[in-house]
């Protein structure tokens, strides 16, 4: 008896928390959901909140803890169905207690909360129209400009040296009798960067047909080997000179990193390339290339979307594709209406993006220097913010 009383007069010093409403979590899958919790004035003598769950049709045994929030909780709601060993199934009814944890160590049971709300999915997400509206202007600018390149209509591009300086070094080593070097990279086929590589080593490949120029296109992925051949042969057939293409100018080294490097580095310095092309995907070994063909006074240009190697490739190369230019140089060497289209639609969609963010910028300026943000409407018409 003694023992309740203390309990009792324990849970009137310390009122526990209890649940007053729980609502479907809005733009989700049906995984979540919103509980709203009644907290008491003082929280100083609490430590945390613990949520049990269970489904409405479940036994009192299968009560399980979900959730525990430290005190103070500074949201409004708390969301269950973050914890992906405690999934929030849609469709289904569920109970829920919380339970008090005082910083005594004592544990204080609040009453248990039937949800009339259940957890179900939405088709469409209303915190993302900003990203709606974004795509569906990034496609109509796509097939726009398809439109025009299938035409005939001519389109400016801005000029990458990387890429006009191709038929430079092709022309070079031309006159000097040497051959052309071009690395694919060291990725496999899967790569984005490599299939670009592939797609310039064809166009390359069709300069070095006409100008009747010696190449060498050594690989390390048996699968990038297989196309760089195909793409090599199908060059000199556009040519017109099937005749004068060498099985041997496309071969297989090894698979083996630092090991392919060191076959490319020899060959580097027995051939002597005029010209050497580094293009595709790279990591440690782009240095020790670069390096070792700026040594044999060969013009280098290099391209890779791998952020840490192109500070490599930038000093010790004359060109470096940088990102993003490595994708477009395909465009640019090929001339196909719809690479040139699918080009000017990014270039569009940055523009625009470009001036959205300049406005922001400006009327934030404004903003601050006034003191009135009544202008600033952009801001909610630009910016969606999705719901917890």
């Amino acid at each position: 008896m003694i023992i309740s009383l203390f309990v009792t007069v324990l849970a009137l010093l310390h009122p526990a928390i209890e649940i007053t409403d729980v609502q479907d979590r809005p733009n989700d899958a049906g995984d979540g959901l919103r509980i709203y919790l009644a907290m008491p004035e003082s929280t100083d003598d609490l430590l945390s909140c613990v949520i049990y769950r269970k489904e409405v049709d479940q036994p009192d045994s299968c009560w399980r803890s979900v959730m525990v929030e430290l005190i103070p909780i500074m949201s409004e709601f708390i969301v269950d169905g973050y914890d992906p060993d405690y999934i929030i199934e849609p469709g289904v009814e569920y109970m829920f207690r919380p339970a008090t944890i005082t910083t005594a160590g004592d544990t204080l049971m609040g009453g248990v909360f039937v949800s009339q709300v259940v957890p179900r999915n939405e088709y469409f997400n209303t915190g993302e129209i900003s990203v709606f509206v974004a795509s569906v202007l990034f496609i109509l600018l796509i097939f726009y400009y398809f439109g025009k390149a299938q035409r005939g209509r001519k389109m400016y591009l801005r000029p990458i040296a990387g890429i006009e300086a191709i038929d430079e070094a092709i022309g070079r080593a031309t006159e000097m009798g040497k051959p052309i070097l071009y690395v694919p990279g060291l990725s496999t086929i899967s790569d984005v960067a490599t299939i670009a590589s592939l797609t310039i080593l064809g166009r390359v490949a069709r300069k070095v047909a006409e100008y009747q120029t010696t190449l060498m296109v050594p690989n390390c992925d048996p699968i990038v080997y297989t196309v760089a051949v195909e793409s090599v042969k199908q060059a000199y057939l556009e040519a017109g000179r099937p005749d004068a293409f060498d099985e041997d100018s496309v071969f297989f080294l090894t698979t083996s990193q630092f090991a392919f490097v060191a076959g490319v580095n020899g060959m580097m310095m027995r051939e002597k390339p005029a010209t050497n092309f580094y293009l595709g995907m790279f990591w440690a070994e782009s240095l020790l290339l670069a390096e070792t063909g700026s040594l044999s006074g060969a013009i280098q240009i290099a391209g890779t979307d791998a952020v840490t190697q192109l500070p490599f490739f930038i000093t010790t190369c004359d060109y470096t594709l940088i990102g993003e230019e490595l994708y477009a140089a395909s465009a640019y060497l090929g001339q196909e209406p719809k690479q040139i289209g699918a080009l000017k639609g990014q270039d569009a969609c940055k523009a625009i993006v470009m001036a959205l963010v300049t406005l922001w910028v400006i009327l934030s300026i404004v903003s601050i220097i006034s003191g009135n943000d009544s202008f600033m409407f952009l801001r909610e018409m630009m910016v969606f913010e999705g719901a917890g």
